[in-house]
């Protein structure tokens, strides 16, 4: 039988942190969320992050996502059905990783080799590899042949590389691409922002970094693609080809205070925001999902996902809830 107190907490402090309602801190809330509906890699997640578990059991868990390429699969990224591996799955395992800092060594040159041998031709990541087709996706993420480089799929993976100070020869073109593709950006979508924001927040480069941030919140505040006031949501557009409500908000570009995207925002908006993201929290204990569900199944999986970035924001912040 596992170690009942390898989370933390002894069997008596387990029970007593689900008295019911009434007691239910929101943090113990998202917990019984989490063990009742999360697969076992947001189970380990949550128990690392917020229980004391070890970084050994999210490893583990992720692990069961590998292929022998190097990169990872079998739906790790939940609107991509199948087992081929594919660049956001390997994007979501990089997340992981530099959540438990263990980005780095022999695992990072496998995923870089895979990065390299599904590159396009300029040495970025395509969105979908066509290897996807024949297998369950989402009708937002269509597959083609020779698809084009994404800053979506490639800046995130570049971010996180550079900010685990990896380095391989995939990177160099790579993160040229990533560069252009930043500096060029006119009109946009909230999920591009966001992606541009998790290359600048791990480029070596940190001048040119901030330069390019300063011209990313203007396009946001110009195009509007923040909602600055949660109370009037409906006063913000809502991007072509998203679902009805499916808007961003301060929070979902500046995950953490200290990344770049933080400077766009005011104090009070950034309170505003983060009070919007804690009254988000559902019945359930978990949080919702913004985006258009396509499956019953992957709304469930995406939910524990979400529910703990959520977290992980509030914690950043000073916010997690007691």
């Amino acid at each position: 039988m596992a170690d009942s107190t390898a989370y933390g907490t002894s069997p008596r402090a387990r029970a007593d942190a689900f008295p019911g309602p009434a007691r239910r801190t929101s943090l113990a809330h998202a917990e019984q969320f989490v063990w009742l509906t999360a697969r076992v890699l947001e189970q380990r997640r949550f128990a690392h992050h917020f229980l004391g578990g070890t970084a050994d059991g999210v490893d583990s868990a992720l692990s069961a996502y590998g292929n022998e390429d190097g990169g990872y699969g079998h739906a790790l990224e939940p609107d991509l059905r199948g087992p081929v591996s594919q660049p956001l799955h390997t994007a979501h395992a990089l997340r992981v990783l530099d959540g438990i800092g263990r980005c780095g060594g022999q695992r990072a040159e496998r995923v870089c080799r895979y990065l390299s041998d599904v590159s396009t031709a300029d040495g970025a990541l395509p969105a979908i590899h066509p290897s996807q087709r024949g297998y369950p996706s989402a009708p937002f993420v269509p597959i083609v042949d020779n698809p084009p480089s994404d800053l979506l799929a490639t800046g995130p993976v570049v971010g996180v590389l550079h900010r685990s100070q990896v380095w391989h020869a995939w990177l160099f073109r790579a993160t040229d691409f990533c560069w252009s593709a930043v500096e060029a950006l006119g009109t946009t979508h909230p999920y591009e922002i966001q992606a541009a924001v998790a290359f600048l927040d791990g480029a070596a480069d940190r001048p040119r970094a901030e330069a390019a941030a300063a011209h990313l919140g203007r396009l946001v505040r110009e195009q509007r693609l923040a909602v600055l006031a949660p109370g009037r949501r409906e006063d913000w557009p809502v991007a072509p080809g998203y679902a009805p409500g499916e808007h961003h908000f301060p929070h979902d570009y500046a995950r953490v205070p200290g990344s770049l995207a933080r400077s766009w925002f005011t104090d009070a908006e950034m309170a505003r925001s983060l009070d919007f993201l804690a009254g988000e929290q559902r019945e359930d204990g978990g949080w919702p999902i913004h985006w258009r569900e396509w499956a019953p199944g992957t709304a469930l999986e995406w939910r524990p996902i979400v529910t703990i970035e959520a977290l992980l924001t509030l914690r950043a912040y000073g916010r997690l809830p007691g």
